[in-house]
């Protein structure tokens, strides 16, 4: 295969201009200058043609037509449901369970009783009392009558007084004690749980009891760090979503503590939940505390905002051409970013496709939100 030797033109001319005879130098001049001119015609058509190339070439993008709105931020935590009225209630003596007065799933009252332990013992002691009082009662008023005829000492009514006075008391104890062997309701619920058994012996060191519930009046319990403890009070606006319900709600914290844990470097919030047959204690519930809310400010979708080492930026849609803006960002929740600085309502965002664009760039617009 032949090389072929390329040889500049110019090299050609300078080459033929030392080995040929002499030329008239006007007509030299002439001859380079129609060169010179053919080649400036067609450098000017290649960049005519390489420009409108250049000129024709655009990014398709989809844009947004910005708005003032209110931008809010959530503190999102895992609670946990639970009965305002949660309460077990245990034997306070030990002894035989002789009556069980209710049963799982029942209404209770406050004050009822709800099971009887033997106290057949102190029932003798009782009425055994009950007779020394009785006859202390008689001495008494006998004893008062003679004082009031001023027959007798004083020492003798006294000491009749002091007697009776000692066995009332002393029958009070007895009946007091005797309240310790019924289990009675503290609230108004319903009987969830009931370990005990008939014939069954009960002691107060057991972990066996009565659990009662009041599910009509249920609370939101949850821990939010510590770092939330200047933005999360009592009274701010709350979102529970009860995923295993399918149920959800928006509402107001009840209550935030203002102790932090030591060990979590947590704080508690509760939330008083209305009432729904939807919702049981010990579901979990996720909750969205707001904590940040901005009125008529401007939001952009995170995935529109680009980073560099001077900031921040985005894109506008400027007549078909894109425009970089520098901006200030805040808070981002839920896919938008609160925008400090840059932006006004009405300007159009580059959404899609901001990444393939450079500024001064021809665009396209495919779509375009309002």
């Amino acid at each position: 295969m032949k090389k072929i030797l390329y040889i500049p033109a110019a090299l050609v001319l300078l080459v033929a201009a030392c080995t040929s005879k002499p030329k008239d130098k006007k007509a030299e001049l002439a001859d380079l200058k129609k060169q010179q001119a053919d080649l400036n015609t067609k450098v000017t058509k290649l960049q005519a043609e390489v420009g409108s190339t250049d000129s024709a070439k655009t990014t398709d993008v989809s844009t947004v037509v910005l708005k003032s709105g209110t931008f809010t931020n959530y503190v999102q935590v895992q609670g946990k449901i639970d009965a305002q009225d949660n309460v077990t209630v245990y034997p306070q003596v030990a002894a035989i369970v002789t009556s069980l007065n209710v049963k799982p799933g029942e209404h209770v009252s406050k004050g009822q009783i709800l099971a009887k332990l033997d106290n057949s013992v102190l029932q003798q002691n009782i009425a055994q009392n009950e007779t020394q009082v009785s006859l202390n009662q008689t001495l008494y008023d006998r004893q008062k009558n003679l004082w009031d005829q001023k027959i007798g000492t004083e020492v003798q009514y006294l000491t009749a007084q002091t007697t009776l006075q000692g066995s009332k008391k002393a029958l009070a104890a007895l009946k007091q004690q005797s309240s310790q062997y019924r289990i009675v309701s503290p609230i108004n619920g319903t009987v969830d749980q009931m370990d005990l058994k008939l014939g069954q012996s009960a002691s107060p060191g057991q972990t066996l009891g009565i659990r009662i519930v009041n599910a009509d009046m249920l609370k939101v319990k949850a821990d939010v760090p510590e770092s939330y403890s200047g933005s999360v009070n009592t009274g701010n606006e709350v979102k529970i979503l009860v995923p295993d319900a399918k149920d959800s709600l928006i509402t107001k914290v009840t209550f935030a503590a203002k102790v932090i844990d030591p060990t979590s470097r947590s704080f508690g919030v509760e939330i008083k939940l209305p009432m729904r047959k939807t919702l049981r204690p010990n579901m979990t519930a996720i909750i969205q505390i707001a904590n940040y809310t901005k009125l008529n400010t401007i939001t952009v979708p995170v995935k529109a905002i680009q980073k560099s080492e001077s900031g921040d930026y985005v894109f506008l849609n400027q007549n078909g051409i894109a425009k970089r803006v520098n901006v200030k960002s805040g808070a981002t929740y839920g896919g938008q970013t609160e925008i400090l600085s840059g932006l006004n309502a009405g300007d159009m965002l580059v959404t899609e496709g901001a990444t393939e664009i450079e500024d001064g760039d021809k665009i396209k617009v495919l779509e375009s939100a309002k």
